[in-house]
């Protein structure tokens, strides 16, 4: 027994190691096969398009789904799909060129160069949020119900674009010798980093936050149809959304090379710190206080009649 005992520790101990090789025998090292996905003479189709495309694809039908379990039209979904990608893209190229204007303001052509990557999610978001109130306030509709309708395929649509930083070899996080380290190219690594290979692969830490992240906006929703005791007023989704999201990108932003910056702050930090504040804020106000959000289309309801 005590034999037997004794062989079990030191297994335990070696565990550590056996689980790195095994990890390196399964070829967990990521090394990207380019950005271009299929290419024929001059005409070419980018894996980042590629993937928001089908981010796109994926989150209008699932908000059309969910739209249709709420009793919600669902074409409401589509129509409103269409001024969110005239927000959210453009939002999304400007923010980050804005932060990162030394490199184009001698090259203004590669502005509109956004298949080639150079986005920032949280411009998406900025300019998706004003499309979407605009859009709202033109059909009379309630912004945070129809808000809580589409955050689930928000964060489901980034869990899948962040596979673009992967193709494209970017946004990646400091350097590191674990076994799912990510190889960059020599032609992509930051100054100082010039003869080091691998890196944290922070596309993957952060698509696989966002599937934890969708995973929990789900659970709550067909809770919520089963009959919870709490029924959720409109907004929680959203609130739920940002606190979840902004708290993961808060720590994986601290891994990464190449962060926007404002001085020596990085501006994904300070909006992600934002954002959890007032995830937090609005979870207080419409629940310990009891109170409903503010909800200017709301209010155009009900003034029209």
């Amino acid at each position: 027994m005590l034999h037997l005992m004794t062989d079990l520790h030191h297994t335990l101990l070696k565990y550590p190691m056996f689980l790195e090789n095994l990890v390196m025998e399964l070829g967990f090292q990521f090394t990207s096969p380019g950005p271009i996905f299929w290419s024929i003479g001059s005409f070419s189709i980018r894996w980042y398009g590629l993937l928001i495309a089908l981010a796109v694809i994926f989150g209008v039908s699932l908000s059309r789904f969910l739209a249709q379990r709420r009793n919600i039209d669902p074409e409401l979904v589509s129509d409103l799909a269409i001024w969110l990608m005239l927000g959210a893209i453009p939002g999304a190229r400007l923010y980050y060129v804005a932060f990162q204007w030394h490199e184009y303001a001698n090259n203004w052509g590669e502005i509109l160069a956004i298949w080639k990557g150079g986005i920032a999610i949280h411009g998406a978001i900025l300019g998706g949020a004003i499309a979407a109130f605009i859009f709202c306030r033109h059909h009379f509709i309630s912004f945070w119900k129809l808000a809580d309708l589409v955050v689930p395929s928000l964060i489901l649509g980034q869990a899948m674009g962040r596979w673009g930083n992967f193709f494209n070899s970017e946004a990646f996080g400091s350097p590191t010798d674990l076994p799912w380290k990510l190889y960059i190219p020599s032609y992509r690594r930051p100054l100082g980093f010039e003869n080091i290979e691998y890196f944290h692969p922070t596309f993957l830490y952060e698509s696989m936050w966002n599937l934890c992240g969708f995973s929990l906006l789900i659970a709550l929703w067909f809770a919520e149809e089963r009959g919870l005791t709490v029924r959720f007023k409109p907004g929680t989704f959203t609130l739920i959304y940002l606190i979840t999201y902004s708290l993961g990108r808060v720590w994986i932003e601290g891994l990464r090379t190449d962060s926007l910056m404002l001085g020596p702050l990085r501006i994904a930090q300070l909006v992600s710190m934002g954002g959890v504040a007032i995830g937090i804020l609005g979870l207080t106000w419409i629940y310990p206080m009891n109170r409903n959000l503010p909800d200017i289309a709301a209010n155009v309801i009900s003034t029209r009649q």
